[in-house]
């Protein structure tokens, strides 16, 4: 039987009842404010509704403009060849809003490890601790990440994932908040991360020992990789053989059929040295041939009484057993620590940093070349996690971290943690990357000499150029033109062309067909830079 929907049937007398009233009403201030009122009645009636807060950082996009100042003293280069990588020092909202010019459609992976919102020190709005007690520190919490998760909506690729670290306080709230964003029918997982094995008990509570990872998808295109738990320490113990054949260490498994045996698996097996080995009391795993090909491959152990085949370790298909949903097999939440305090020679650098393997977890779901996001990127070990395993399986995936630079964490921890990583340290060897490090900086919007702020938002395109693309524009092999008298002593100087690759211009310079036809004799790319960039915030003062 269907239910009488009480609160829709007060909705709609009195929205009739507005509606009278109206009829009656010509003052255009009381319209206004009645069909406000109308607005609300008419609301999503079911979902997260909460309490919207204006942030600072957001109203600072009203009178300025953000763009990125690169800091050429931090930059890293190991090896000329690869792309950058890089380290975006700002308010996360600001760096986002840059991405989203630069990077919509294109990051394969995020992972963010937002404020847990605990009402102790660990989530600041607009300057100030959100405690406990405060009434809305639910809405100023989703109010802060509904921003942030919408444009990173925009950020993913068709195949996109996003990975969210969480714990109990918002767990429920941004399940909702994500199913508002990406969907409902986007929710792949929500994984439960063993953090630690043993803690104090809470007075009239159980100990919690447990934090969550939330997996959406951007689109139904998504592919998950195949992720392993390792096998446990006595399972690896087991393959202690090794031929010194190359092919490395292995175990040995039995060739006896446990149940069901059949003619074609029922016999005597001869070795090749003539050796009757009789047929076990349920037959064989395998027919005959199958086990002669394995002994001329040199892979049969002969063992007593009993005959096995070598099972090895390089060769197994997968280290352990699929993942489920239970990350009990990783670091638990101090080892972060251990490993930052490992790079920064036993100094605390940072409270509870995630272990690494815990991100690699994540990142490992996605593809070996993704492009991966962390815009709550705190010590950087996301950076960590993705050098770690393109070590390990010759992965070519790329970073970028965004966090803010209070107490100067981004450079005193992102990036020194980023720089001991490539170069190594007394306890630690190197892994090398290239790196760029940009700073948040800003134009007022507000602007007499409109050629001026114009002027300035090309010059911070250079820096949007390299980042799209994680190139570093040398102005040798690279070069950026934004002026047409610039160009076109370029396209004359035979040197300068010889050595050049590829050039930037302005879409307001037309080639001419002779400069076409030079650059293309010379095998010198042109591109034109995206109006899009900065296409908005130069209309409005053009």
């Amino acid at each position: 039987m269907e239910t009488t929907n009480l609160s829709k049937i007060r909705r709609d007398k009195m929205l009739m009842t507005i509606n009278e009233i109206k009829k009656n009403i010509f003052d255009e201030e009381t319209l206004t404010n009645l069909s406000m009122i109308e607005n609300e009645l008419t609301k999503k009636k079911y979902g997260l509704i909460w309490e919207e807060h204006e942030e600072r950082v957001d109203k600072e996009l009203e009178t300025q403009i953000p763009t990125f100042e690169e800091l050429k003293d931090k930059e890293i280069i190991s090896n000329p060849d690869d792309k950058f990588n890089f380290l975006l020092e700002g308010d996360n909202l600001h760096s986002l809003y840059l991405l989203e010019k630069t990077y919509a459609g294109k990051i394969d992976c995020i992972y963010i490890d937002p404020p847990y919102n605990r009402g102790k020190n660990d989530f600041v709005y607009n300057d100030d601790f959100v405690v406990e007690e405060d009434a809305y520190k639910h809405s100023k919490w989703l109010s802060f990440m509904q921003k942030r998760l919408e444009i990173a909506k925009h950020l993913l690729t068709k195949k996109g994932l996003i990975f969210i670290s969480i714990d109990d306080n918002e767990v429920a709230q941004l399940k909702l908040l994500c199913n508002d964003i990406f969907g409902e029918e986007r929710f792949i997982n929500q994984f439960v991360w063993q953090r630690n094995s043993s803690g104090k008990t809470e007075k009239d509570k159980f100990t919690v020992n447990t934090e969550y990872v939330l997996l959406y998808s951007n689109t139904n295109e998504y592919v998950l990789n195949p992720t392993y738990k390792p096998l446990a320490t006595s399972s690896q113990q087991m393959y202690n053989k090794d031929d010194n054949d190359g092919r490395g260490k292995y175990a040995t498994v039995s060739l006896q059929k446990p149940r069901d045996p059949g003619p074609e698996t029922t016999y005597d097996y001869i070795d090749n040295n003539g050796k009757i080995w009789p047929c076990p009391p349920k037959g064989w795993r395998m027919i005959y041939s199958k086990i002669k090909a394995l002994e001329n491959d040199n892979r049969l152990y002969f063992e007593g009484k009993s005959l096995r085949v070598k099972d090895y370790w390089n060769e197994r298909e997968n280290a352990g057993k699929r993942i489920d949903t239970l990350w009990n097999d990783l670091s638990e939440n101090n080892v972060g620590s251990k490993e930052l305090s490992i790079l920064f020679e036993g100094k605390n650098v940072f409270d509870n940093p995630k272990p690494t393997d815990l991100i690699k977890r994540c990142i490992q779901i996605c593809p070996k070349d993704s492009m991966v996001l962390d815009f709550f990127a705190g010590s950087g070990t996301t950076a960590q996690a993705v050098q770690e395993l393109n070590k390990e399986d010759n992965g070519n995936r790329h970073f970028i971290l965004c966090t803010n630079n209070e107490n100067n964490i981004c450079e005193d921890v992102t990036y020194k943690r980023l720089a001991k990583i490539n170069f190594g340290t007394p306890r630690t060897k190197p892994n090398k990357f290239n790196l760029k490090y940009y700073k948040c900086t800003y134009i007022p919007r507000i602007n007499t000499e409109q050629e001026n702020l114009h002027n300035n938002l090309l010059i911070n395109i250079k820096n949007l150029i390299q980042l799209e693309n994680g190139i570093e524009i040398d102005d040798k092999k690279i070069k950026i033109y934004l002026d047409e008298e610039e160009l076109d002593k370029f396209s004359i100087n035979q040197n300068e062309l010889f050595e050049c690759e590829k050039i930037y211009i302005s879409s307001d310079i037309l080639l001419t067909t002779e400069q076409e036809k030079i650059f293309e004799d010379n095998n010198v790319e042109v591109y034109i830079i995206p109006e899009y960039y900065f296409e908005d915030e130069i209309m409005e003062v053009m």
